[in-house]
């Protein structure tokens, strides 16, 4: 079974009466494709084997590295598309009724532990025996998604027609370096007013929601191949290291050993320390 958003399909899913759905297949990105804007009643999570995806929801796109998954609450209308040549698995789930899980749509890092967890609950029955081995491996997901960390790797999207229009004419041309004061008046406002609207809209600066929006347009161009320096001109930055640096400051690991550590997951710890 593919990774489908057809309602029938979705509200099949939402009738299974277990906590976890697995749908016993690894997505594609041509499956990603067409995957139209939608929802469902159990949340969701999309771990990213290989490549880079994005979750778009009304107010924020959020960007999934490889050995990272995005949670997706129920219920809340959204969008799933690809970066570079991907493979991930797609999880519904039910939280029982104490859950400590996300309220709200996030990126998280998936421990050595919890990849091989999801890939054994991705071969689950449907309807597997909830009081067996089956329901204790959904058990232990449960446990491990509620103590996963965050990853920052949200883009804030605002509302406001002119703060939309500047979203997407930085997205056009990441590479101008243009002032504040004169990004401003290419949407008709002034320097103060943008930042004002910028602060109460996203909640960031323009110098860091520009930063961030650097972050997420990297990781989709680093994802197929282009070489740090390739994408730090197209992003405007005058040297390679101008942009490490930016990368750093913001996720605290340079660009290609964040990269490398997701495509290949350190092996788990097993010292006392």
């Amino acid at each position: 079974m593919y990774l489908d958003v057809r309602s029938d399909w979705l509200s099949y899913i939402d009738e299974i009466p277990r906590t976890l759905v697995a749908t016993n297949s690894v997505a594609s990105l041509t499956t990603l494709e067409q995957s139209p804007r939608h929802s469902h009643q159990k949340a969701q999570l999309l771990f990213t084997v290989r490549g880079i995806i994005n979750c778009e929801i009304d107010d924020a796109v959020w960007i999934v590295p490889p050995q990272c998954a995005v949670w997706i609450p129920g219920g809340l209308p959204h969008t799933v598309f690809g970066s570079g040549e991907v493979e991930c698995i797609s999880l519904f789930i039910e939280p029982p009724e104490a859950p400590n899980l996300p309220d709200k749509c996030c990126t998280i890092t998936v421990s050595d532990l919890l990849r091989h967890l999801l890939m054994r609950a991705n071969e689950l029955p449907e309807r597997y025996d909830v009081d067996g081995p089956d329901g204790r491996i959904v058990s232990v997901i449960l446990d491990e998604l509620a103590v996963a960390p965050v990853e920052d790797l949200r883009l804030p999207i605002p509302s406001d027609p002119r703060l939309k229009k500047l979203t997407d004419l930085l997205i056009a041309a990441p590479a101008d370096r243009a002032t504040v004061a004169e990004w401003a008046s290419r949407v008709a406002l002034s320097e103060r007013s943008l930042s004002r609207m910028l602060a109460e809209e996203v909640g960031m600066s323009f110098g860091r929601w520009r930063r961030q929006l650097h972050i997420v347009l990297a990781l989709r161009h680093l994802s197929t191949g282009q070489t740090v320096q390739a994408v730090a001109m197209d992003l405007g930055y005058e040297s390679a290291s101008g942009f490490v640096t930016m990368f750093r400051k913001m996720v605290g690991k340079p660009p290609t050993r964040y990269l490398l550590e997701r495509l290949r997951p350190a092996p788990r710890d097993h010292g006392g320390g």
